[in-house]
C-alpha cells in the first residue's frame, strides 16, 4: 500500500535538460553567427588597407612618373582629393588620394618632399559593414639643374 511519489518524476527531468540544452544551442548559434561577421569584417579591413595602398602607390607614380620628360622642374602636388579607382575585388572601395609637398635646395639640389594621405572606405558611416582604412606615406625626390639633360641626383 505504498504509493510511489516519484510518479512523473522522469518527465520533469527530461524537460528540464531539453530546456537546458536548447538554450546551450541558441547561446552557441549566437556565438558561431557573430565569429562570422566579424570574420567577414575582418577580410573587409584587409582589402580596405589594400585598396588604401593602392591609392598611395598612385599617388607615388603620379609624383615620381618615369616616363615623364627630364625636367629640372619637380612637379607639384595634384589639387584637392582625388578619387582613385581599384580594380578587381577592391572595385567596391572608394579611394581618395590627398597630397602635401614642400620643396627645398641642398647644395645645388632640388628636394621635395611628398606626403601622401589615402583613406579607403566600404559602406556607410555607421553601419555594421562600415569599413575604413587610412594610409600614409612620405616619399622625396631630388633633381639637379645642374646635371642635365637627365637632372637626377
Amino acid at each position: 500500500m505504498f504509493r510511489n511519489r516519484h510518479r512523473g518524476f522522469s518527465l520533469v527531468s527530461a524537460i528540464f535538460i531539453l530546456v537546458v540544452l536548447a538554450a546551450l544551442a541558441a547561446a552557441l548559434l549566437t556565438v558561431i553567427s557573430l565569429q562570422h561577421a566579424s570574420a567577414g569584417l575582418d577580410v573587409q579591413g584587409v582589402r580596405a588597407y589594400q585598396a588604401a595602398r593602392a591609392g598611395t602607390a598612385w599617388g607615388m607614380y603620379r609624383v615620381l612618373d618615369p616616363d615623364a620628360a627630364p625636367s629640372a622642374v619637380l612637379p607639384s602636388c595634384w589639387a584637392g582629393a582625388a578619387t582613385v579607382t581599384p580594380g578587381g575585388s577592391l572595385s567596391a572601395f572608394t579611394v581618395t588620394a590627398t597630397c602635401a609637398d614642400t620643396s627645398a635646395t641642398e647644395l645645388n639640389h632640388n628636394v621635395r618632399v611628398y606626403t601622401i594621405l589615402a583613406t579607403a572606405t566600404f559602406g556607410t558611416a555607421g553601419q555594421a559593414s562600415f569599413v575604413s582604412r587610412e594610409v600614409s606615406v612620405t616619399v622625396s625626390h631630388c633633381k639637379d639643374p645642374g646635371n642635365a639633360p637627365t637632372f637626377e641626383c
